[in-house]
């Protein structure tokens, strides 16, 4: 079977570096899925869930927005930020949301600062969402009958 080079990079380093057989990418067009042999491709990425399979094993991230281009066998994200569902602490990224409402809540600010906590808030609230999906992921399967 074909399979992509697929890589994350954020300014900081290189998350990802991997041949996939998928990945699903939440877009501004919506959320798309690459596939071998895709349509060449640039678009912004939206904050969300990032999804790899790879030999039937799926690897699931963080992504904090960015840009990604689709070649036919080549996916690059520039990614402001992206992380492992494993790499996320959830209570950190708990106690940063918390922050992050607080102080928008005390005070008024001009457009620029109200976007960036808003921002902020938005990318905690998708580490907690992968954060916690990957956890529920791996509780073995529990009797449907009690």
């Amino acid at each position: 079977m074909k399979k992509i080079k697929f890589e994350i990079t954020t300014p900081e380093r290189k998350v990802y570096s991997q041949e996939v057989d998928q990945v699903t990418i939440p877009t501004v067009q919506g959320e798309i899925t690459v596939l071998p042999g895709h349509i060449p491709l640039v678009s912004a990425v939206l904050p969300g869930e990032l999804r790899t399979v790879k030999d039937g094993e799926e690897a699931i991230f963080a992504i904090a927005g960015g840009f990604i281009e689709v070649l036919p066998d080549k996916v690059t994200i520039l990614a402001d930020s992206a992380e492992y569902a494993e790499e996320i602490d959830e209570k950190r990224a708990e106690e940063a949301k918390a922050r992050a409402e607080k102080l928008l809540s005390e005070k008024r600010f001009d457009s620029e600062e109200f976007a960036a906590l808003s921002a902020q808030i938005e990318r905690e609230l998708v580490r907690i969402k992968v954060a916690k999906k990957k956890k529920y992921r791996n509780l073995p399967n529990q009797p449907l009958d009690k």
